[in-house]
């Protein structure tokens, strides 16, 4: 068992905040508080304000939708095959034409490409006998 006489007598703690530091630490918090308040009302002053809206509501325009998809689709490559399939001008100022599909790579088969490199001859086989 412990002696309690030998034991000092409570006091208070010396390195706890100095009653100072409460005195003044806690009206600056306040302070800094309301001034940031007011900062950002000042900044932001239409923020405050209820917009409530009036009826009759605006009218906007509805949506222009498709009312047959597929029939669009159809008709987008019909059209888009037929300018694929003949011949036109792209660029009439600049001399640019389109010509058909088939037609093209008829040319190019024919003529080649020009800067295209030239496919290197097979290699011959060292076996022969």
């Amino acid at each position: 068992m412990v002696d309690e006489s030998a034991l000092p007598s409570p006091t208070h703690e010396p390195t706890d905040v100095s009653p100072w530091t409460i005195w003044i630490g806690i009206p600056v918090l306040i302070i800094t508080v309301v001034a940031l308040a007011l900062l950002v009302l000042w900044l932001f002053p239409g923020r405050t304000v209820d917009r409530t809206m009036h009826l009759p509501l605006p009218h906007y325009p509805s949506p222009e939708l498709q009312t047959n998809p597929r029939e669009d689709l159809l008709e987008f490559r019909a059209s888009k095959l037929q300018q694929l399939n003949s011949t036109g001008w792209v660029d009439r100022t600049h001399g640019i034409a389109h010509i058909p599909i088939a037609a093209a790579m008829r040319e190019v088969a024919s003529e080649g490409i020009s800067d295209w490199p030239a496919p290197t001859p097979p290699a011959q086989l060292r076996d022969q006998p």
